[in-house]
């Protein structure tokens, strides 16, 4: 594996085309179903598949595996940037107030908190990627492990991508005459069940999704979606909401301000016992009193100003920001610095044991704790907890790519520079995208074209923590109170339970994720679950090579056609 020649300019541009290819997906993936995928793996394959034969071609200097990782760090810095805010605080904001950001605000917004979570990761790095750290990072082992296979085997990224880009071109072409030629047919197992959502998306990007989850989280969508909007829907459509009376008019809008209620508390119950109980024991685990290292100075001491510059100042642009563009009280928005600092850390410490980046627990966390800090503050609440999302999102992602790094002998100062650019870059497209998907969002989000179930999520909690119970409506009280008491209790089961027995038991969170969304969007997901998981069953071998790289492309294919069909409709409206 070759180890020279690392921060070029080839690899931080291969790094910025793709994250700008690939950021506005997640983008896409997050306001239609609140995920986002990890592109590392992704923009790892493709950087080598694409500059391998080219080098060959045209007597280039070999792509390197230190150029593939400083591409990649770009690139996944890139399509991570809707942790901070695009598909969550952002459009709730705006629900809220009824206020939107322009373009300029919406760009150094997300640029300045995640890039807050860029230098936090970087004094994190000694203590969590040390050797005392028992922190193994498995999504950055993943990718360091993905690198390693196919710089070993020089024909297995080309065959990866070439099963990546097969996928996409199904994915758009499918969503393709979706949008431009005649709407596919959405089949329901019976007449008038439609109304409730009950049937099968033609979407592909939803199956892709599906085989990323798993069929854990698969299963238990579809479960929730039966318990919603096969159960409670029809009892509660006319008794208890007001329906429309039209036979062929969807009854989504009004249901999901009701199921919103039960799904919300479902997630933030589990979510929150797990997420405590995990820690409190996770001290056992070596997460023991952090001891933050000094980085750079070591080994450049003419550099060492530098992260604790850019520290400073993203630190003060994002109090600025929350000041000039939310109104938030000064000593409140200094409250968010120290608040993201320790939430970072507790992120980290997550990802580094179990993978998982917790930025729907840490948002909630943050929630609740500025609801009491502030109290009766819808905008405060939502906007703090934005900058301790977005920090943990950004810092979560650069340890990953740490990670990979290390195992390589990369130099981790040249991949917080690449991170840099990367979310600069991300924050870019990610705002074009976002204003060119929902040019009007309070007319646009929580509907069934765009139930956006993290702005539902925050809004929810964001109301609730400004107004109290009167936010709820009288009669989903109850099953707020049931869904919240079932949600705690199934999270500290999932904290608890021997790891053979976890993946029996269902997803609370993606139960309650089912309330708020269709259910056509969980019935499709199941589908792509279940194929995964046949898949995996028939030919092991080839699925564990080939599942991700399949479901990316799925993924990638429908997000970039849909993208494009956005940006085609804002060119084409009057005054664009």
């Amino acid at each position: 594996m070759s180890t020279n020649r690392e921060l070029t300019g080839r690899a931080l541009a291969t790094g910025v085309v793709l994250g700008a290819l690939l950021a506005p997906c997640n983008v896409y993936s997050g306001l239609k179903i609140g995920w986002s995928f990890n592109m590392s793996i992704i923009a790892l394959l493709i950087g080598v598949a694409l500059w391998r034969p080219l080098a060959r071609a045209f007597g280039l200097r070999e792509w390197t595996a230190h150029e593939s990782n400083i591409g990649q760090t770009t690139a996944s810095a890139a399509a991570s940037i809707v942790s901070g805010g695009l598909v969550a605080p952002i459009p709730a904001f705006t629900l809220i107030t009824g206020q939107a950001l322009d373009a300029p605000a919406l760009v150094a917004w997300v640029f300045t908190v995640s890039l807050l979570g860029v230098w936090i990761a970087w004094y994190l790095r000694p203590a969590l990627l040390g050797p005392a750290s028992a922190l193994r990072f498995p999504e950055g082992v993943a990718t360091l492990e993905t690198l390693k296979e196919v710089y070993a085997q020089g024909s297995e990224a080309t065959r990866r991508v070439a099963a990546l880009g097969a996928a996409a071109l199904v994915s758009g072409a499918t969503r393709w005459v979706d949008v431009f030629v005649a709407q596919l047919p959405r089949w329901a197992p019976a007449e008038g069940l439609s109304r409730l959502t009950l049937a099968i998306e033609p979407s592909w990007l939803l199956a892709g999704f599906g085989a990323i989850v798993g069929l854990r989280v698969g299963l238990s969508l579809l479960l929730g979606a039966l318990l919603a909007w096969g159960a409670i829907a029809p009892r509660i459509a006319g008794s208890v909401v007001p329906v429309p009376d039209d036979p062929s008019a969807s009854l989504f809008g009004p249901l999901i301000e009701w199921l919103l209620w039960p799904g919300v508390s479902l997630m933030v119950g589990a979510t929150l016992s797990s997420f405590a109980l995990g820690m409190w024991r996770g001290r056992s685990r070596g997460w023991g009193p952090l001891k933050v290292g000094r980085g750079i100075g070591s080994t450049n001491p003419a550099l060492a100003w530098v992260p604790a510059a850019a520290f400073a100042t993203a630190a003060l642009a994002a109090i600025a920001l929350q000041v000039l563009l939310f109104g938030i009280a000064p000593w409140v928005a200094a409250l968010a610095i120290p608040v993201a600092v320790m939430l970072a850390v507790v992120a980290a410490r997550v990802v580094g044991d179990t993978g998982i980046p917790p930025i729907g627990a840490i948002g909630k966390v943050s929630q609740l704790g500025f609801g009491l800090a502030a109290p009766g503050q819808a905008v405060a609440n939502l906007m703090t907890a934005n900058v301790a999302g977005g920090a943990a999102g950004q810092c979560a992602d650069l340890l990953n790519d740490f990670r990979v790094g290390q195992g390589i002998g990369a130099t981790p100062f040249r991949q917080a520079i690449a991170q840099c650019v990367g979310v600069l870059t991300g924050s870019l497209v990610g705002a074009a995208a976002y204003l060119a998907l929902l040019p009007d969002p309070a007319a646009m989000l929580l509907t069934e074209a765009w139930p956006a179930p993290a702005v539902a999520t925050w809004k929810a909690v964001a109301e609730a923590m400004a107004h109290g119970i009167d936010s709820v409506p009288e009669s989903a009280r109850a099953a707020m109170l049931i869904a919240l008491a079932a949600g705690c209790a199934a999270g500290l089961a999932e904290a608890t339970a021997p790891a053979r027995l976890v993946r029996l038991l269902p997803s609370a969170t993606a139960i309650g994720l089912a309330f708020v969304i269709p259910a056509s969007i969980s019935f499709t997901m199941a589908l792509g679950a279940l194929a995964a998981a046949a898949f995996r069953a028939v030919a092991p071998s080839l699925a564990a090579r080939f599942t991700v790289a399949i479901a990316a492309g799925l993924v990638a294919g429908e997000s970039f056609v849909g993208v494009f069909a956005a940006f085609a409709q804002w060119a084409a409206s009057p005054g664009s």
